[in-house]
């Protein structure tokens, strides 16, 4: 873990909206079990949501904005003890049982779970990019409604005023239907649609700009920056990631050499 005397300064920077840029000595994993952080480090915006979360390799700059009632964990490893498979900042994937594990932890439980088991289950969650990004899904009928066109046609360009015309709703309680039922407004829900489609196009070697106008974006480079804002990475360096995971001349996938499991004291 940091020493006291970092910990102590970190905790001076934080507020309730968020933190300043700085730096940390340690590695760090941010995580909001509850609302949303957007994150901002020299690789670009990281938007956090539940079941995503942030690995920051000690050193790199980065500021916080939290969201109202948003509940935002944070776990630090020491560099010296911890080897993080991750050069560069990387959101993952925790699954149900990091996220108890993390949850409990913060109420003085899970005292078990050290910190080498912790980090080798929080460092093998899956990388952001082989994960869709999180789509709660509306219940009321309006709302409902222009989910399922706009998961089955992402390019539909409909603004959520022209939906609510069409539904003869008004375009108010649409927008709030989206906000309080998936925890997300209209507007990043259908961004999100849009780049979860495009992850399958990527991966069957689509062109970025053909891909951007098939899922609905109205120009390229929109697309690489909500992508970016998202993954953390250009769409360019996603593909060039994923090939290197695509099956080789013999039909089986090339693996990239595995990261060795961190061993407490190395």
């Amino acid at each position: 873990m940091a020493d006291r005397m970092t910990q102590t300064t970190d905790e001076d920077l934080i507020t309730a909206t968020g933190h300043p840029t700085h730096a940390h000595d340690y590695h760090q994993l941010l995580y909001a079990p509850l609302g949303r952080i957007t994150v901002t480090t020299p690789d670009g915006e990281h938007e956090l949501t539940s079941p995503l979360a942030l690995w920051l390799p000690a050193g790199t700059p980065h500021s916080a904005r939290f969201d109202p009632e948003s509940l935002v964990l944070a776990e630090s490893f020491d560099p010296a003890l911890h080897r993080l498979p991750f050069a560069r900042t990387t959101a993952v994937h925790l699954d149900g049982a990091a996220r108890r594990h993390l949850l409990a932890r913060t109420r003085g439980e899970g005292a078990e779970v050290d910190d080498a088991v912790m980090f080798a289950a929080l460092t093998c969650a899956r990388n952001h990019r082989d994960a869709r990004l999180p789509l709660p899904r509306p219940t009321s009928e309006a709302a409902r409604a222009v989910a399922g066109t706009l998961l089955r046609s992402p390019d539909d360009q409909r603004t959520a005023t022209e939906w609510a015309e069409s539904l003869y709703v008004s375009a108010t309680s649409l927008r709030r239907a989206f906000r309080a039922e998936t925890g997300i407004a209209f507007s990043e829900w259908r961004t999100r649609v849009r780049l979860n489609h495009s992850l399958a196009l990527l991966s069957r070697g689509h062109q970025v700009g053909a891909v951007a106008a098939k899922v609905g974006f109205t120009s390229t480079n929109g697309y690489i920056l909500a992508f970016r804002r998202h993954f953390g990475r250009t769409p360019g360096v996603w593909i060039k990631e994923h090939e290197g995971r695509s099956p080789g001349p013999s039909g089986r996938a090339r693996s990239a050499p595995s990261a060795r499991k961190p061993v407490a004291g190395e």
